[in-house]
């Protein structure tokens, strides 16, 4: 005890220990949260409570390093490198792997460019890539036929606005004929069903005169030209191309000179030994693929400057009702599906379907073209 008024500078530093007293235990420091922070003390890390300055507020923890993933933690979004809609289609047609492919593009984005200048380092990847990357055709010159061919056709579709009328045909009856005029010809000829379709286009033509006309524009005048004689084009394939010798004047001749002109000119467009006036005009044309099974119809291009072409697809075996006393049969009925295209400059619908009808009646009557 100090008396009042004495001096204590003298117990200034006097301590429970100089008294006698229990030696007071050393502060411990706080235990640290393990959420606090991912370092020890002694770090000298300034993210450490014990090194933060009075006042300084604690800075947001760091993602921890994966010791499995040997990196950060990535979302699924960071794992998937960045690359262009263009850069992932070409890759995966390439076989490309995207991920090995350094992007040049805006934040390392993988681009077209970065896909199209990559070479893989391993032989496999290259190996993968090869086939896609390496394209295998053969480019063929075009001769001067068809680039011909090619020319007019083009003409054709951007010149004449076609329009096109189908008809389902029956040839039975044109088959029995076609067979019992081949029987009695002692082979001295033999007809084919486009003999018949060539001679029944002629009849058509006469009755309607407009399909068997022409646009033509000469010194800034247009006219059409109404043909006064039939002239069939016949399509023939060629090795050179499609080329259609003229069997002229068709609505006076008979079957069986069709047959031999249409013989005659088709071996000599095989051969190359058509003459140019022998396959250059023409009032209308006709084009067969009847000798192929697999089509049953097609339409063809108009051959200019004509203003009508028909298309002839294969014979087909079709079951149709009949009406009989005995009540509703079956019967087999062979027919052919026909296809106008018609130049509508020239011929305007009803007229295309007129003639049709017109080509339909004496094709399933084949006895009015021996009159």
């Amino acid at each position: 005890m100090v008396e009042e008024g004495e001096d204590v500078s003298a117990f200034e530093s006097f301590s429970l220990e100089d008294a006698g007293g229990e030696k007071q235990p050393p502060a411990q420091a706080p235990k640290e949260e393990a959420s606090e922070s991912s370092e020890p003390p002694d770090t000298g890390s300034k993210t450490t409570p014990s090194t933060l300055a009075e006042g300084e507020s604690k800075p947001e923890p760091e993602g921890q390093e994966s010791e499995s993933a040997g990196g950060r933690l990535q979302t699924s979004l960071d794992r998937e490198p960045l690359a262009s809609p263009l850069a992932k289609a070409l890759a995966l047609e390439r076989g490309i792997p995207i991920k090995e492919v350094k992007g040049t593009g805006p934040n390392g984005r993988v681009t077209k460019q970065d896909i199209e200048k990559f070479k893989p380092s391993g032989g496999a990847a290259s190996a993968s890539a090869g086939p896609a990357a390496v394209a295998s055709f053969e480019d063929i010159p075009a001769s001067s036929m068809r680039r011909t061919i090619a020319n007019r056709l083009v003409q054709s579709m951007n010149q004449n606005p076609h329009y096109f009328v189908a008809s389902t045909v029956s040839v039975s009856k044109l088959l029995k004929l076609r067979q019992a005029l081949n029987a009695s010809a002692a082979g001295t000829y033999k007809l084919s069903v486009n003999d018949f379709m060539i001679k029944a286009c002629a009849v058509a033509c006469r009755k309607i005169p407009a399909v068997n006309s022409s646009w033509r524009e000469k010194d800034g005048q247009v006219m059409i030209r109404q043909h006064n004689t039939v002239d069939v084009s016949v399509a023939v394939a060629t090795p050179i191309g499609l080329m259609t010798p003229i069997v002229r004047g068709v609505e006076g001749l008979g079957l069986e000179s069709i047959s031999a002109q249409v013989k005659d000119l088709g071996k000599r467009a095989r051969d190359g030994k058509l003459k140019p006036e022998e396959y250059q005009g023409g009032s209308f044309t006709i084009s067969n693929m009847g000798m192929n099974s697999a089509v049953e119809r097609f339409t063809a291009v108009i051959n200019p400057p004509q203003a009508g072409i028909l298309a002839v697809g294969t014979t087909k075996k079709v079951a149709i009702p009949v009406e009989n006393e005995e009540g509703t049969t079956l019967e087999w009925d062979d027919q052919i599906v026909v296809t106008g295209s018609f130049d509508h400059k020239v011929v305007d619908g009803a007229v295309g379907g007129e003639w049709i009808r017109e080509f339909k009646k004496v094709v399933e009557n084949p006895l009015e073209m021996l009159l």
